[in-house]
């Protein structure tokens, strides 16, 4: 039995005008996010932005770096590539090989583009150490505009990329009564050596690395806002000691697509409703309750 998830007013309003027939779903994108983690001293710290208030999805909320797949993504010519190889990342994001390559070069892409960490390097067992300087940034701020495909950044810095260093960790459908909607998968990936983060994207407002818990302990004040699945994902996270934890549990896991759907409540609030939530979560949002 899945358990449930507290829903802001203006969601609900939004939901029910879809299930009154009022709204028809839209066909969703397929996405990319990366949970950018780090050693704390209580637990993986992660790496989130605040989305600027006037993006037209989950405006002012807190993120992890990520975004929607670009047709270039799709390789149409030999990446270097360590780590799984296609049909075994197919298997454990259900998806087909094409997709499921440009899904994992979509999550170090807009990684790079929204953190400047870069999970690539020289050879399958190195990582570029430094991406701070004024050529990388050139070439990231290409990315972002889309004037470069990530393909061809590869291939022109001799690049391999290094898919080794991610993990799978969840997959959520939006809600068919959202008016822009995504298959997201969800990644997780340690803070290569040597690499900082920089608050570099033009779609947040503030950039900030927080405990998992830390962020879990805000959303509960009400002192930071996050859609439902990168709050639970930070739930998870945070019962880990250290990103390697996170990885090694990563590491083999296949996922499935999960849509939460609109649950009536009279007892939720404002809103009177609120929304389910995978049978997987149901130990660890009870113990918060």
């Amino acid at each position: 039995m899945a358990t449930r998830v507290q829903l802001p007013a203006s969601f609900v309003e939004s939901a029910r005008a879809f299930t009154s027939g009022a709204v028809q779903p839209v066909e969703p994108r397929n996405a990319a996010t990366v949970v950018l983690m780090r050693r704390g001293t209580g637990g993986p710290e992660v790496y989130l932005l605040r989305r600027q208030t006037s993006m037209a999805f989950a405006g002012g909320m807190a993120v992890f770096p990520g975004g929607g797949v670009d047709q270039r993504d799709f390789d149409d010519h030999d990446v270097r590539w360590a780590g799984p190889d296609a049909a075994t990342w197919a298997a454990q994001l259900g998806t087909d090989e094409a997709t499921a390559r440009a899904l994992v070069c979509a999550a170090v892409r807009e990684t790079f583009e929204e953190s400047g960490v870069l999970l690539a390097g020289e050879s399958p067992d190195t990582v570029v150490a430094d991406t701070t300087g004024e050529d990388w940034e050139r070439d990231r701020a290409a990315l972002e505009g889309r004037e470069l495909a990530f393909t061809d950044f590869l291939e022109q810095r001799g690049l391999v990329l290094r898919t080794d260093l991610l993990g799978v960790w969840r997959a959520w459908l939006t809600p068919q009564f959202e008016p822009r909607r995504y298959r997201t998968w969800f990644f997780v990936a340690d803070l290569p050596e040597g690499q900082v983060t920089r608050d570099v994207s033009t779609e947040s407002s503030s950039v900030t690395w927080l405990p998992a818990m830390q962020a879990v302990a805000d959303v509960e004040a009400e002192e930071l806002m996050m859609l439902p699945p990168t709050y639970m994902t930070c739930l998870e996270v945070g019962q880990h000691a250290d990103p390697a934890s996170v990885l090694a549990e990563a590491r083999g896991r296949r996922v499935e697509m999960f849509m939460p759907e609109l649950v009536e409540d009279p007892g939720a609030g404002d809103g009177g409703a609120t929304l389910s939530a995978p049978p997987w979560m149901h130990d660890l949002l009870d113990s918060r309750a």
